[in-house]
């Protein structure tokens, strides 16, 4: 019904753009005309207020305290898109900016993963300078349209920095340019209009990201004056942003609670169209704990490049990961002497090894990510089990090795610097 709806808008907005130049009315003049007469501004607020219809989505939980945090959701993607629209809209001066972070969440937004954007377009030519430092994982990609648009987030081109060729002193110069370029290319289409940046942290207290700038080729960096038809467009991204990406999540929200406290493989497809990452195998679903029980995930990490898990309120918005300790990965988990790593989401510190905290919330979503993969093929299967809080002493710590994977044999032979 969404794709229905998004065509059907489309050929709606084809068709008045056809009915504008039979009258000798450019899309500037109806943007100048619904700008002075405020239908912008309204048209924003409509859809900022049908937006919080995401909330009463089937399934979604109705109690004070997840609809408090449904609402703040909605702020902060109403944030979000106002930053992304019209702060930094200019595809002729792009800026690289953070629009998912600590306080701006979305679609399980990853704990480990310091994020960003910025607004190209396929009509023109960039580069991207940087200094690699010491993060982890580093990689591009380029997408077709952007969630203010709806239909999705289908790849344009992808580029990570394990095939850059970097300079004795760790700069680096990549191409983003729909011809291709020898060396460093990171490739666009016409339809083209988003770059994303994942920069992904085995530890983020100790790692540097990447320092980066993007320019566009021969430009001069100066953003074009303001027009109404820009302030007009950012709005209606904006909102759509809100109301496109809540009510998305919402549906992949309900659709988890038909596996909870379990851990299947997400749909390569999906994710990749609605702008995952290529490079990872999601695991997606929903948890939902009493008082006195506790969530068990037991698995035996293949060869990957990184992994990690996190728990997400039911919004799919990363848990108070400043505060709480709601996710762990390759580098933080602590190991049994088998390879095998046990996880336990419990509502209070069980004193064992890999304790996950709720952070106050009785239900939610999780993810499950493996990153970059030796074998595709051969992603082995979360497991879990609900056990009550009396079983969880039965755990044995001593089997647990005392370092974390970043440590031992197993790390050294799965590692690969990139």
């Amino acid at each position: 019904m969404r794709k229905v709806l998004i065509r059907l808008l489309a050929a709606f907005r084809r068709l008045s753009l056809w009915w504008l130049q039979l009258r000798g009315k450019t899309e500037q003049d109806v943007a100048a005309q619904r700008i002075v007469s405020g239908q912008s501004w309204d048209e924003f607020c409509d859809t900022l207020k049908a937006a919080g219809a995401a909330l009463n989505f089937p399934g979604a939980p109705r109690d004070p305290f997840n609809q408090a945090e449904g609402y703040r959701y909605l702020t902060r993607l109403a944030r979000a898109g106002l930053m992304a629209f019209l702060e930094h809209a200019d595809p002729r001066a792009p800026v690289l900016h953070r629009v998912v972070h600590e306080t701006v969440k979305m679609g399980a937004d990853n704990p480990d993963n310091f994020y960003q954007t910025a607004c190209i377009s396929g009509e023109y030519d960039y580069v991207i300078r940087g200094q690699r430092n010491t993060v982890k994982y580093l990689g591009f990609g380029t997408q077709i349209g952007h969630y203010g648009q709806g239909g999705g987030l289908p790849p344009s081109g992808y580029l990570e920095s394990s095939a850059i060729e970097l300079e004795a002193d760790g700069s680096f110069l990549v191409h983003v340019s729909c011809k291709p370029h020898a060396k460093n290319w990171l490739p666009m289409q016409p339809q083209t209009g988003c770059l994303i940046v994942r920069q992904t942290f085995l530890d983020r207290t100790r790692e540097v990201p990447a320092d980066l700038i993007i320019e566009r080729v021969g430009g001069d960096a100066v953003p074009t004056p303001l027009t109404p038809k820009q302030v007009d467009d950012g709005l209606k991204s904006a909102s759509t942003l809100v109301a496109g990406a809540a009510l998305l999540f919402a549906k992949w929200a309900r659709d988890f609670q038909r596996h909870s406290n379990q851990l299947p493989l997400f749909d390569p497809a999906v994710s990749t169209a609605a702008g995952g990452d290529p490079n990872i195998r999601y695991y997606h679903s929903h948890w939902a704990l009493a008082p006195d029980e506790a969530l068990l995930i037991e698995v035996t990490p293949p060869v990957c490049e990184h992994w990690n898990f996190q728990l997400n309120n039911y919004w799919m918005e990363s848990l108070d990961y400043v505060n709480f300790q709601i996710h762990t990965n390759k580098h933080l988990a602590r190991y049994e002497k088998n390879g095998a790593v046990k996880i336990i989401i419990a509502h209070h510190d069980p004193g064992l090894p890999n304790w996950l905290s709720t952070a106050g919330h009785e239900s939610g979503t999780m993810c499950f990510r493996w990153i970059k993969l030796q074998s595709p093929d051969d992603a082995p299967q979360p497991q879990t089990r609900v056990v009550k809080w009396s079983q969880i002493a039965r755990i044995n710590p001593q089997q647990q090795s005392t370092v974390s994977q970043g440590k031992t044999q197993h790390e050294k032979e799965s590692a690969r610097d990139l």
